[in-house]
């Protein structure tokens, strides 16, 4: 027991993220290689691998950290061990956090216009330094507590750091609160939980060392009210309850700063109810305008206007999308493969319907759809060195395209891109 006990503790990090990628590549394992797709089993274990380290291991950090809350024990070894699991856990989380957020929603508020599905963010952007600022005083809160000997921590300090913690604590409950079940769900409330986790194990540990030390208690004679405040601290019991009575004035102190620095007094409320689409929020959001989201019409609906330059609005499947240059000439070059190459034009037009429309729903931001935009290039130049080679009026073509039926020059758009 012993052996495993030291393999584990010197494995404790790289052993979940290799548990998280073989689940990861057995999950796709059996789909991928029965598929009889040769691109989806080439990407089996990237895929896989992916999949692990974005999905599976925050919940296996989770799981661990709720093994270290309730099989906690205050012994320092095992305690250093754990502490990287919080460091880990804690950055990754943020991390992971950030991605779930600019993955499912657009960081835009609440009276911003989007198009289809998106969503406002879920914090109103103005009150970020307020949000900013608690999230790192409980993260040095915990690194004060966590990291300092306590046999060179004064009961002050820690109550302090504790009273950190809290803040840091209660501002990933009210994420959680705001965000669940809205958008990726479980996903977002897993940080919340292991700031949880880790702020309740840390007191335990520290209250439980506080009591195991064995040194001389210094006592003012010279003050009856100091002499008072000492044995409170000492008694380490006290701790969580001084911790949250200290939390207020740390608090009342954040925000008067804050305030110094242009944020309004009540940002820590208006963070979450001046939004829209989400729990806490107050505000109704205008009416998202209906795009359609298929792969180059994303990219020019979505991208910065100076890059990707739209010129007009077009007529896709009975519905208005917005058109630029890239987009026509992907369309006229479909139109010219149609009528010269029927076969041709049906394999690519299958590869194209299949993942094409799946890469679209990855653009969720205007520098996505730039940057899609800049790779379609040399695509762009090519096609248009076809349709110059092949067509007597290349431009007619182009400039057809998502015009609904009228005809310009001989050319009816069909618009299928």
């Amino acid at each position: 027991m012993r052996k495993q006990d030291n393999f584990f503790s010197r494995h404790m990090v790289i052993l979940p993220m290799l548990i998280s990628w073989i689940l990861g590549i057995a999950i796709l394992f059996v789909p991928y290689i029965y598929s009889k797709d040769i691109i989806k089993m080439l990407l089996i274990v990237p895929m896989g691998e992916f999949m692990g380290t974005l999905i599976i291991y925050p919940f296996i950090l989770t799981f661990l950290e709720g093994i270290f809350l309730f099989t906690v024990r205050c012994g320092d070894l095992l305690h250093k061990r754990e502490r990287y699991v919080d460091i880990i856990t804690l950055v990754l989380g943020f991390v992971y956090t950030i991605f779930y957020v600019l993955f499912d929603v657009e960081w835009k508020d609440w009276y911003e216009v989007l198009i289809n599905n998106q969503k406002h963010a879920p914090i109103n952007t103005q009150t970020l330094p307020t949000i900013i600022c608690i999230a790192l005083v409980g993260f040095i809160g915990y690194m004060i507590v966590s990291f300092i000997p306590m046999q060179k921590m004064p009961p002050l300090l820690i109550v302090f750091g504790i009273a950190a913690m809290y803040l840091g604590c209660a501002e990933a409950v009210i994420w959680a609160i705001q965000t669940v079940p809205v958008g990726f769900g479980i996903f977002y409330l897993l940080f919340p939980l292991n700031c949880v986790f880790i702020t309740a194990r840390t007191v335990i540990v520290k209250v439980r060392q506080w009591k195991l030390l064995s040194f001389e208690k210094n006592k003012v004679q010279n003050s009856a009210s100091l002499s008072i405040c000492t044995r409170i601290l000492e008694k380490s019991e006290t701790w969580p309850f001084l911790a949250f009575l200290f939390m207020w004035p740390i608090l009342g102190m954040l925000i008067s700063f804050l305030t110094l620095l242009g944020q309004a007094p009540d940002a820590i409320i208006k963070a979450w109810t001046e939004t829209a689409d989400w729990n806490l929020s107050n505000r109704i959001a205008p009416q998202n305008i209906q795009v359609d989201e298929h792969y180059l019409c994303t990219v020019a609906a979505g991208g910065h206007k100076k890059v990707v330059k739209p010129i007009r609005l077009g007529q896709r499947h009975g519905h208005e999308v917005i058109v630029n240059r890239q987009l026509c000439i992907a369309n006229a070059f479909e139109q010219i493969l149609e009528e010269r190459t029927p076969k041709l034009h049906k394999h690519i037009r299958g590869f194209y319907d299949k993942y094409g429309f799946s890469i679209s729903k990855w653009i969720h931001s205007k520098y996505a759809a730039d940057f899609i935009y800049f790779i379609m290039k040399p695509l762009e130049w090519l096609f248009l060195i076809v349709l110059y080679l092949v067509d007597r009026k290349p431009e007619n073509r182009i400039a057809v395209q998502y015009m609904g039926d009228v005809p310009i020059g001989g050319y009816i758009n069909k618009s299928t891109i």
